[in-house]
């Protein structure tokens, strides 16, 4: 499973950042590893330099073997909050998905 981590230009997307959310992501999602090809974290601050209540937008992009690719978006007032509620989201939707798959 290929993570992919992008983020705007208000956003600091240093490599030490990346590697601390691509591991988060990594051992949040590891059961489904061997049913996803690809997860794109997508991270941007809707406000800019600016101040605001979740403002921080964090959109994951799962692509599934063999089925068209979801995605999930959660707001946060921090990075963090705003990858682990997508984190979240993203499990339950996968959870729903891959055992609809397997039950056929």
């Amino acid at each position: 499973m290929i993570i992919q981590y992008n983020t705007d230009k208000t956003i600091n997307g240093d490599e030490r950042h990346e590697e601390y959310f691509t591991s988060l992501i990594e051992k949040e999602l590891k059961r489904f590893s061997s049913q996803l090809s690809r997860i794109e974290a997508h991270i941007a601050d809707q406000n800019g330099k600016k101040d605001g209540p979740k403002d921080i937008l964090c959109t994951l992009e799962a692509r599934i073997e063999g089925r068209q690719p979801i995605a999930v978006s959660d707001k946060g007032d921090v990075v963090e909050k705003a990858i682990s509620g997508a984190v979240e989201k993203l499990k339950a939707s996968l959870e729903t998905i891959i055992g609809k798959i397997q039950n056929h």
